[in-house]
């Protein structure tokens, strides 16, 4: 699906005008300002997580901080670099879960009582021919105002036409009424889940297209490592696609589609008094943007051209972070590099904007937003230039990025990650290594010890294989002695080991789970090495959860109201809730589809059948067994018609008591089984003469079937 980009951008209102006046250069100044002045307030606020970002990088790294101060005696300078085992770690246990299945984690289903839509429709094959359906009391129901009464000339056909949308020219001819099925041979359709499943389809589809597994990953890693994860979207954005004409030219093709994209926490700067993206009353984004991207702006809608062209004159004005410089692993003076020196800087302003700053700017507010006290507003600034100036198209008004934490804070925007958490720990394991390998060093040679009466004065007292002394005078032998010290790395490695039992508890990843040998304990078995992987599940579990609340269910509501406001489809239109999915992959498909199987053999009880929702049921089922439900099951029109043909090609059953099936056959055989004749009588064809057989006598401990009767059955006939 794509939209028109007029359609969309028709949603977004522009107030900024091209022009070269004085009036519209203090416009702009002003507006620049403000959201300079703003971009600055969040910068200074986020110092402190900037600091425990940049440790938990270089732990990761494995590179020793600068206020880290090393003794003369050290000379090792090794570290351990079990920060970044545990970041991997933890990444990949996120990804496992989220990707499960191969696809993203979000599922759309209508609400517990839907609105204009049919919750279930069903049609009996076997109702006598010449009943209606749609026949139904027309009297009006309820009372007025409380929706169940009729509108003027309506019926109760038409209302369920209308709630069966896109599927009443496909449901033509086949009588349906609305409600479940109460009989065996009656078939359900649930009209609200196939626009469910239809918007679920369309919104997995605009994912896929937009790379957004990819972006979930980039996202993920950053929230292992530094606490915070942040994805912004959905937006639309004109992508270009090859395309070759029958003679081989290349003609692409531009559509405008939803895209979501991830946004690294270095360059996001929210509102310093918020917690959650929901209570910003602000976010800017920080841009490194070429000459040739900042040009580029002027083909996305409502930049201004002539603003876009004054901040290309002013310079490059991109200025390199304090933190940058540890990021790229140079100096201090990285300014003096080229690649920093042609790039500029863009902020992008996205939030509440009081309406007096607006008019004391100089802008013109439509009348429709008179009664408004402010904006939200989408404003991009480069060199003192507004680049662009916007309204926010997004209804309902929300900011269009999504914020998760590894571990919540709730007292800060940012969440605490692996590595801070690893920080004391990294800290403590890298001491106790660096003294186990001095140590071991120093225990692994000689001291040696000269003494300088007896030799030689003016000699190299270098020691190596085959040096020689000359000696002066005193005893031989007396001159240079070798000394043994001690080796005690091992009581250095103990305390590491300890060091390395904290940061399993700290972190809540033991060490088994990313492939630590030598388990002891319970770990030694099989049955043990999986209790405790269950029980590692647990904490991990807690982050999955946090993916789920904070990631993926905005963003699966931001991208249904996306299609809802902006997408004319009707098919995928209806009252659908999103739910995000990540934490139901930790349960083992394995047992998920032991458990589906057990529930469908339970519901095949035709007294519990109606109550039971089979497609739903099914497509879990293929969805346990790694199976895509779109191709291996049919969707429930295409279930509703093969059923209605099948009956309509089945024979017409002939009345009880004729026929070769006996009335009371109740094997199913289809009137396979014939009955047994009585006995030739004297006289008649056949009779040999012969007296009847006397009935068997069964062994010892068994009776005899009781003799069947004729009672009720046809002449000559026994059961």
């Amino acid at each position: 699906m794509t939209y028109d980009v007029n359609s969309i951008d028709s949603n977004e209102s522009s107030y900024m005008e091209d022009s070269d006046s004085d009036e519209d250069a203090t416009i702009s100044n002003a507006l620049a300002d403000y959201v300079t002045q703003q971009y600055s307030r969040a910068e200074d606020a986020r110092y402190t997580d900037e600091n425990s970002w940049i440790k938990a990088y270089k732990n990761y790294r494995g590179i020793y901080n600068a206020d880290v101060q090393f003794l003369e005696t050290e000379k090792s300078r090794v570290f351990v670099k079990v920060t970044k085992t545990k970041v991997l770690a933890a990444y990949s246990q996120i990804v496992d879960v989220l990707l499960a299945n191969n696809e993203f984690p979000l599922t759309i289903n209508p609400t517990v009582l839907p609105e204009g839509v049919a919750e279930t429709v069903s049609f009996d094959p076997n109702e006598p021919e010449g009943s209606d359906f749609g026949d139904a009391p027309q009297d009006l129901v309820g009372y007025e105002g409380d929706g169940k009464i009729l509108p003027p000339g309506a019926t109760m056909d038409s209302l369920l036409a209308d709630k069966l949308g896109p599927l009443e020219d496909m449901l033509d001819g086949i009588p349906v009424k609305e409600g479940p099925g109460l009989t065996q041979s009656s078939v359900t359709y649930h009209p609200a889940m196939t626009a469910a499943k239809m918007m679920e389809k369309q919104i997995k589809d605009q994912l896929e297209e937009s790379k957004a597994s990819t972006h979930l990953r980039h996202s993920a890693f950053e929230c292992s490592l530094f606490g915070t994860g942040i994805v912004k979207g959905p937006f639309a954005a004109t992508k270009e696609y090859p395309n070759w004409e029958e003679d081989g030219t290349y003609s692409p093709v531009k559509k405008t589609v939803p895209e979501v994209s991830y946004v690294s926490v270095w360059n996001l700067y929210p509102d310093p008094n918020a917690s959650t993206i929901d209570d910003c009353d602000y976010v800017v984004e920080r841009h490194k943007l070429t000459r040739s991207q900042l040009r580029a702006l002027k083909n996305r809608p409502f930049f201004r051209e002539g603003a876009i062209e004054d901040a290309l004159d002013a310079g490059e004005n991109y200025s390199i972070k304090w933190w940058e410089s540890d990021l790229l692993e140079t100096e201090n003076d990285v300014n003096s590099f080229d690649y920093n020196n042609n790039r500029y800087e863009a902020l992008e302003f996205w939030g509440v904007l009081d309406k007096k700053i607006a008019e004391e700017s100089g802008i013109e507010i439509p009348g429709e937003y008179g009664d408004e006290e402010e904006l939200h507003v989408n404003v991009w600034v480069c060199n003192g230039e507004v680049l662009r100036f916007v309204l926010n198209p997004f209804l309902p008004r929300r900011l269009p990025f999504a914020s998760v934490p590894y571990e919540v804070n709730p007292y800060s925007f940012w969440g605490i990650g692996v590595g801070e958490n690893m920080d004391d720990t990294q800290t403590l394991m890298n001491g106790f290594m660096r003294l186990a390998v001095d140590n071991a060093v120093l225990s692994g040679n000689l001291l040696i010890e000269v003494d300088e009466t007896n030799l030689v004065p003016g000699q190299d007292l270098t020691v190596y294989p085959g040096k020689v002394f000359r000696r002066q005078g005193g005893a031989p032998g007396q001159a240079i002695f070798g000394t043994k010290f001690p080796n005690v790395s091992a009581e250095n490695m103990q305390l590491f080991d300890k060091a390395r039992v904290l940061a399993d508890e700290s972190t809540g990843i033991p060490s088994f789970s990313h492939g630590q040998t030598g388990v002891a304990g319970v770990g030694r078995t099989a049955a043990g090495i999986s209790m405790l992987m269950g029980a590692a599940a647990g904490s991990i579990k807690t982050v999955v959860k946090n993916f789920d609340d904070y990631l993926l269910q905005p963003l699966g509501e931001a991208m249904f109201a996306f299609n809802m406001q902006f997408n004319f489809n009707e098919d995928i239109r209806g009252d659908l809730e999103v739910k995000a999915r990540g934490l139901d992959s930790l349960m083992q498909n394995e047992v998920r589809s032991q458990r589906l199987l057990s529930f469908l053999q339970i519901t095949s009880n035709p007294v519990l059948a109606p109550f039971a929702k089979f497609p739903f049921i099914i497509r879990e089922i293929a969805k346990s067994m790694s199976l895509d439900p779109d191709k291996v099951t049919n969707t429930p029109e295409e279930m509703i018609r093969q059923a209605y043909l099948m009956q309509q090609m089945q024979p017409e059953q002939p009345p009880p008591g004729e026929g070769p099936m006996s009335p009371q056959d109740m094997t199913g055989g289809g009137g396979a089984n014939i009955g047994v004749g009585g006995a030739p009588l004297p006289g008649e064809e056949q009779f040999t003469g012969q007296p009847p057989m006397p009935p068997q006598q069964p062994p010892q401990g068994q009776q005899l079937p009781p003799e069947p009767t004729n009672a009720g059955l046809p002449p000559g006939m026994l059961q």
